[in-house]
Formats: C-alpha cells, sequence, structure tokens
C-alpha cells in the first residue's frame, strides 16, 4: 500500500520532469562557463576591418536593489556586481573591439613607475611604450531589477494526494551606449531586457492508515535561472545589437571577403 502511493507521488513530479531532479546532487570540480545561446550570435557576425580600442569605466548595477528575504534584513544585493568584467570578457572575446583596461588603471599605473624605477639603476633598458588609448568608452549599466513580473501556477489534490507547481518570472534591462572619445558625442545606445524565471515542482500525499497512525510522504524540486547567466546573456545581446547597429549606420565596417 505504502509503495503504491509513493509510486503516485513520483509519477505526479516525474510527469513533467526528470526522475533525476530528484535526486541530491553530488559534490564536482569547478569547470569552464559555457558559452551561452547569445554568445554564438556574437561570434556569428561579420569579421571586421579592423578592431577598435575601447575602454570601459564602469558598467554596474545601478538598480540598487537587495535580495528579498522574509521578516530578515539582508544586505546582499539582488543582481550581480561584476557586469564590469562580464562586458569585458565579452569584448575579449569579440573580434569588433580591444578592450584596454580602465577599472584598474592605477594598478597599472604603480607598476610602471616601478619598472621606471628599476630602470634608473640601468639607463641602457628600453623606454616603456605608452599606453593605448581607446578611441570609444562603453558606458551604461543594469538600469532595472523586476521581481514578480509574472507569477503563476497549477495543483490537484484528491483524498489526501497532491502535486503542485508554481513559477514566478523576474526581469533585467541593460542599456550600453558608445561614446566617441575625441567629440564626447553618443555615437550609439542600445538597451535588452532578459527573463530570470524560477520553478518549483512538489508532490505529496498524507493519509490515516490506521488509528492514530499517519502515513505522509512528500518530494519536489525547485529550479533557478543564475542571475549572473542572466546578465551576461543580456550584456551579449547588446553588445551584438551595438555592432549591428553600427555597421547599419556605417560607424564601422565588415570586412569585405
Amino acid at each position: 500500500m505504502y509503495k503504491l502511493l509513493i509510486t503516485i507521488v513520483v509519477l505526479s513530479l516525474t510527469g513533467c520532469a526528470s526522475l533525476g531532479n530528484l535526486i541530491p546532487p553530488q559534490q564536482q570540480q569547478a569547470m569552464s562557463l559555457e558559452p551561452t545561446e547569445i554568445f554564438s550570435d556574437l561570434k556569428n557576425l561579420p569579421k571586421p576591418m579592423g578592431s577598435i580600442p575601447v575602454s570601459v569605466y564602469s558598467f554596474r548595477d545601478q538598480t540598487g536593489q537587495y535580495k528579498p528575504q522574509t521578516n530578515v534584513s539582508s544586505f546582499s544585493t539582488a543582481v550581480t556586481q561584476g557586469a564590469n568584467s562580464i562586458l569585458i570578457q565579452a569584448l575579449h572575446e569579440s573580434d569588433w573591439f580591444t578592450p584596454v583596461e580602465r577599472e584598474g588603471l592605477q594598478n597599472i599605473l604603480t607598476e610602471r613607475k616601478i619598472i621606471r624605477a628599476a630602470q634608473s639603476d640601468n639607463p641602457n633598458q628600453p623606454d616603456l611604450p605608452p599606453l593605448t588609448t581607446a578611441k570609444i568608452i562603453l558606458e551604461g549599466g543594469i538600469i532595472s531589477y523586476d521581481t514578480n513580473v509574472k507569477t503563476g501556477g497549477l495543483g490537484m489534490e484528491y483524498f489526501g494526494i497532491g502535486a503542485s507547481e508554481l513559477y514566478r518570472e523576474d526581469a533585467i534591462s541593460i542599456y550600453l551606449r558608445a561614446v566617441d572619445v575625441r567629440t564626447g558625442q553618443v555615437l550609439l545606445s542600445v538597451a535588452t531586457s532578459k527573463k530570470v524565471l524560477s520553478q518549483e515542482m512538489r508532490a505529496g500525499f498524507f493519509r490515516y492508515v490506521s488509528y492514530k497512525r499517519l502515513a505522509e510522504a512528500e518530494a519536489g524540486f525547485s529550479d533557478n535561472e543564475p542571475m549572473s547567466i542572466c546578465v551576461t546573456q543580456a550584456i551579449e545581446k547588446a553588445l551584438t545589437d551595438l555592432i549591428t547597429k553600427g555597421i547599419d549606420k556605417g560607424l564601422w565596417a565588415k570586412k569585405v571577403s
């Protein structure tokens, strides 16, 4: 009897998901991040005539939102604070732009001073080359994070046996603009949005099998999209749109085969 009830509960869950989701995961070794689907669109863009030096001083979370927690004061931010590094990584992987370091510029200048001080004892050492200058500055950031944009679910219970499914949809928005270093003119500005999906499935049963004897079991799992991956996809989409619009406006040219 108990085995039959447990089988019904498990089948209620596996009707919408694999049984592997109910098994606790094992420890795994660190691995490289897999490219997102949006990244393939970025890599499939036409080849450029030449790579454009760009700088990024600050591309950060401008929402100021913290993770919501019930009855607890939380100072953990809801959005990753590493958007600047994500954008630099996307620029470095693209063929269109060559990022130059500006976030850690003071560290570079300090190291160059140390090198010059060491070279003062040996005048035959060649001088340091000048730092690479950028032609374009990329500005912007994560400008909104909206929670519970859409919520819903479905559930059923009969004679102590039930199953339910709940979902929640959040959304983040990215703004990215290209500024001409010489004139300060905003050449292009693009905006992208990415939905952040969360899902929870649960099933269980309870029944009095005899006087003062209650049988109860429950199983379930939840699936949440990592916020950092969602931000990465939104940034890569914004960079893809920026390159495409720049080609259409003649700001940069693709390589003629």
